[in-house]
């Protein structure tokens, strides 16, 4: 039989599959993006440039200050804090992680070490699982972005929501904690990698004047330059969908199916969500456009509570640790909670 590792055509598989892996997803589907309007529209090719040009200078000053609250944040150690979620009594430790989980600058992922040693220490699951929840949502340069975009009182409400969905998963998971979805919760080998990387257990104080110190500069500049690569990359790709949505979707449609006052709109944002995201801040100028053409605004709550949550690198963090049972009912607290903030929403904004 032949060796195809070794053969001209598996060496060729090999090195293609190499390439993708080093392929930046987002730079990559821009780029096919814009290769598939110079073959079918041509003429929109400009249009949607331009369109994605203006829109990124415009949040220029957004992006600016984003980065350099996460930069702040994460130079200073603020996520040692994450350590005082998981001490006390349980009820505390929901209350502590839901949170710390909605207002700080880490996500999920990149505290799978730490939330893996702390279940295996005998943290009850109710915290993590609030911790989970909430940490996807919201953060300083988050909020920055969705304010600039969507407004103060959505970005309000959304950390609000993400506090909440924190709550009420914690909440949940302790009153089932001993039904046989949250019995023995942790895979026999939990996997500790993610999206990250992986980070040792946060330990010692925050330091806020970092700037004393020259290791914590260089964090600092590290992640100031990373996040704006980061920023730069998935906004731009998303203000090129948008502009493809603005254009190619009947505002109509949108507001036939996602706008109203009912609650299949907010539902049905729920369920469209957890499919179709890509990641919170490119989610951000996606929802504004839909927006636009008619979509709820509980539509629009949901979808970004139930798409934060169920996002690649959020799910891969819980999926790597737990049983698939308590993944599923991750994700289905996830969308129940979703719809009950698109709820709320609704009622407050409309």
């Amino acid at each position: 039989m032949t060796d195809l590792s070794t053969s001209p055509g598996g060496g060729f598989g090999r090195r293609a599959r190499d390439l993708w892996s080093r392929t930046d997803g987002a730079l990559a589907t821009m780029v096919l993006v814009l290769l598939a309007l110079v073959v079918f529209d041509p003429d929109q090719l400009g249009d949607t440039i331009r369109f994605a040009l203006d829109a990124l200078i415009r949040t220029a000053p957004i992006i600016f200050f984003a980065v350099l609250a996460v930069g702040y944040m994460k130079a200073s150690g603020a996520e040692t804090l994450l350590s005082k979620a998981f001490t006390g009594r349980e009820g505390h430790m929901i209350v502590m992680a839901a949170l710390l989980g909605g207002l700080s600058p880490f996500c999920s992922c990149q505290v799978i070490p730490f939330v893996a040693a702390m279940l295996a220490l005998g943290v009850p699951l109710a915290p993590v699982m609030a911790f989970w929840l909430a940490s996807p949502l919201m953060d300083p340069g988050m909020f920055i972005v969705t304010a600039g975009t969507l407004g103060m009182p959505f970005a309000i409400g959304k950390t609000l929501a993400a506090v909440g969905l924190g709550l009420f998963g914690g909440a949940v998971t302790m009153m089932a904690k001993r039904s046989p979805v949250f019995a023995d919760p942790l895979r026999e080998k939990p996997q500790v990698g993610g999206c990250c990387g992986v980070k040792k257990p946060y330990q010692g104080e925050p330091v806020w004047k970092f700037w004393t110190e020259a290791p914590r500069r260089e964090t600092f500049r590290t992640s100031v330059m990373e996040n704006a690569v980061f920023l730069l990359k998935w906004l731009a790709l998303a203000y090129v969908l948008e502009s493809l949505m603005l254009t190619y979707v009947p505002a109509d449609w949108i507001a036939g199916v996602l706008g109203g006052d009912g609650a299949m709109p907010i539902l049905l944002g729920a369920l469209v969500g957890m499919p179709a995201y890509l990641n919170g801040y490119a989610a951000v100028p996606l929802v504004g456009g839909l927006m636009e053409q008619g979509m709820a605004p509980g539509a629009a709550m949901s979808f970004v509570i139930a798409g934060g949550v169920s996002c690649i690198p959020a799910a891969v963090a819980v999926w790597a640790l737990v049983k698939p049972r308590v993944f599923a009912a991750y994700l289905g607290l996830a969308v129940s909670g979703a719809v009950m903030a698109g709820v709320l929403w609704q009622v407050v904004a409309g």
